[in-house]
């Protein structure tokens, strides 16, 4: 239902995004840079125009199944964001 494009750039700061969850040395401004990129990510989703000849072809219901992963992978960001917080 996104264009290539957007929908791409999603993708990028969701592998970003876990990159810095894994990380146990990052720091909090790490943490709020990646969900604030992610964030921004999914704002910029740009729906496909009808007729548009470049958007991929729909196989299935995914669409939902992403927006529950982005928002696990945010609520990820913040939790650990909390946890590393309570440490220092």
């Amino acid at each position: 239902s996104y264009t290539a494009n957007t929908w791409a750039v999603v993708e990028n700061e969701v592998i970003k995004a876990q990159a810095v969850l894994e990380d146990p040395e990052a720091s909090v401004v790490e943490v709020k840079a990646a969900e604030k990129a992610l964030t921004k990510a999914l704002e910029g989703l740009e729906l496909v125009k009808a007729g548009d000849t470049t958007a991929s072809i729909k196989t299935g219901d995914a669409v939902s199944m992403m927006y529950s992963l982005l928002g696990l992978a945010v609520a990820s960001l913040g939790f650990y964001e909390n946890k590393k917080r309570k440490r220092e």
